[in-house]
């Protein structure tokens, strides 16, 4: 009884630098409109994700071939998405920038973005490309709310605009808020939309069968659903002349 007891002491304190990391706050995160079906949203969501992120991210577990999925052609993946020089539609889609050469000038080799919004969440990443703000300490003039002091610029900031972090002092608590100071190529709802595309294309991209799965989930509940109707009426056909 003693050793049980000890092993259950054991685990209890080998769960506490666990639970202090669940309970470490994120700040708020807001809900992400995420809609596999919305194939026209993920359409947008791969032109920003290759136009924007591939510079320095890459996604070495998605062919672009594999876009045919979300309704592209093959000629709108090499139009509409800028293959690169060499690239094949069977090609995964690396960063172009080298890993070392990014480590330089970030500080951290960028991670891969093929399994983000599983390794983190959806509503993290729609509300962490959201919450950047200009910051002067900074070596690259920006900071995040979700992720303070990330290495990562506002490489969305050309759309987005610029927002400052403001700070309000209410009863002894600090209260941080988003300001948009400088207004971008995008308003403020056109550019929740596009997040909300690429945040979108980025949970297919993290398990582009999921919804054949779902599918296949359903199709295999409702097999079970009628044979197990099948298996009742045929139980009641055997046992009713012994009741």
């Amino acid at each position: 009884m003693k050793a049980i007891k000890k092993l259950c002491m054991l685990a209890l304190l080998l769960m506490v630098p666990v639970l202090a990391v669940a309970s470490g706050a994120e700040g708020h995160l807001d809900k992400a409109p995420v809609d596999l079906k919305d194939k026209v949203s993920m359409q947008r969501g791969a032109k920003l994700f290759t136009f924007y992120c591939l510079s320095c991210h890459s996604a070495s577990y998605m062919r672009y071939n594999r876009l045919k999925d979300i309704g592209m052609s093959e000629e709108q993946i090499k139009k509409d998405l800028l293959l690169p020089e060499g690239a094949k539609l069977g090609s995964t889609m690396p960063a172009a920038m080298d890993k070392e050469a990014a480590k330089q000038v970030y500080g951290v080799a960028p991670p891969d973005l093929s399994v983000i919004t599983r390794s983190r969440s959806p509503d993290w990443i729609y509300t962490y490309l959201r919450s950047f703000h200009v910051d002067s300490k900074r070596p690259s003039g920006w900071n995040n709310v979700i992720f303070p002091n990330v290495g990562m610029p506002n490489v969305l900031a050309e759309l987005q605009g610029e927002q400052e972090l403001k700070v309000e002092k209410r009863d002894g608590h600090e209260t941080k808020k988003l300001v948009l100071a400088k207004h971008g190529s995008m308003k403020p709802a056109e550019f929740d939309t596009a997040i909300a595309d690429l945040t979108n294309f980025l949970v297919f991209v993290g398990e582009p069968a999921k919804l054949v799965r779902y599918n296949l989930g359903y199709i295999v509940l409702g097999f079970l659903s009628v044979l197990f109707v099948l298996i009742y009426a045929l139980k009641k056909e055997i046992w009713k002349d012994i009741h």
